[in-house]
């Protein structure tokens, strides 16, 4: 079973989008879930996380614009994403993790993925 993203699309700089997180099937839940985003040619960020119990890390491009949340009665997650800029224009994706940690011994957000991904969803920002 996957997280699937959606919700994506072309807003304009300053707008705002609600993305979903969603399994693929029947599952029994995750712990930790993750929110990603990749920019072309380059890898797999982390961007936002969230425990089981609802403690929340971010990156800081992120922090105080985007907001993480679930809800665990549908196994769901969700990234409300305010003040978009261009450069937050990049394909967007969730994973579920077995375990429930969310920062490292530094303090900076950590998640530890499922090894397959679902389809993630393009997020464009027009200036």
């Amino acid at each position: 079973v996957q997280l699937q993203a959606s919700g994506g699309g072309l807003v304009q700089a300053g707008g705002s989008l609600t993305l979903s997180c969603v399994p693929s099937g029947r599952t029994l839940g995750f712990n930790a879930i993750g929110w990603y985003r990749q920019f072309p040619g380059k890898q797999r960020d982390l961007i936002a996380v969230i425990s089981y119990g609802g403690n929340t890390k971010y990156v800081d491009s992120v922090r105080g614009r985007f907001t993480i949340s679930r809800d665990n009665s549908k196994n769901a997650a969700y990234l409300q994403m305010d003040n978009l800029r261009p450069e937050d224009t990049a394909v967007y994706y969730c994973n579920g993790s077995p375990l429930d940690f969310i920062s490292d011994e530094r303090g900076r957000p950590y998640h530890h993925p499922m090894a397959s991904w679902g389809n993630g969803t393009q997020v464009t920002v027009s200036s």
